[in-house]
């Protein structure tokens, strides 16, 4: 018998929740562009439940909305609604009930090693955010050169693509 993808997918989605909601941490691979340059398409994330007093402006949240998970920074909490946006992204998402935002992320993994979060951008990462948001062909050169680096680094490339030019 086979599942179709939209009901797997649905079931992921309720586990994790479930394991979040119960006190239980979980990890999730991210897919989007949207948090460029904090996290990267491949990086793994790691999500802590929410405790609602540890969680203050400038984190990064797991919110589920529309039957998926958005991983996206904390703007502020206005009672029970919370503001959240992509850091590349020029405006915030519609509010979050607070149901909504199920964890914090708490570490990123890459292949170079684990990551804490800031909670804030520094200022050349804030100026690349907006170039990544405002320039679709500055975001595809610097996906293709991160791509090509991951590949590179996994030992995933042709043996003639990781030699050197000779010097002459």
């Amino acid at each position: 018998m086979t599942i179709p993808r939209e009901a797997r997918d649905g079931y992921k989605l309720e586990l994790a929740a479930e394991v979040l909601t119960s006190g239980g941490a979980i990890r999730l691979q991210a897919f989007g562009t949207s948090m460029l340059p904090s996290i990267w398409p491949g990086d793994i994330l790691s999500i802590e439940p929410k405790p609602d007093t540890q969680i203050i402006p400038g984190d990064i949240v797991l919110v589920t909305r529309q039957n998926r998970f958005f991983v996206h920074r904390l703007i502020e909490r206005r009672s029970s609604r919370w503001i959240t946006r992509g850091d590349s992204l020029p405006r915030n998402d519609e509010p979050a009930a607070e149901e909504q935002v199920l964890g914090k992320v708490s570490l990123i993994h890459r292949r170079t090693g684990a990551v804490v979060p800031t909670p804030q951008l520094t200022r050349i990462r804030h100026a690349l955010a907006w170039m990544l948001c405002h320039w679709d062909f500055f975001r595809n050169l610097v996906l293709h050169v991160h791509s090509f680096w991951q590949a590179s680094s996994a030992g995933l490339l042709p043996a003639a693509a990781r030699t050197s030019c000779p010097r002459q």
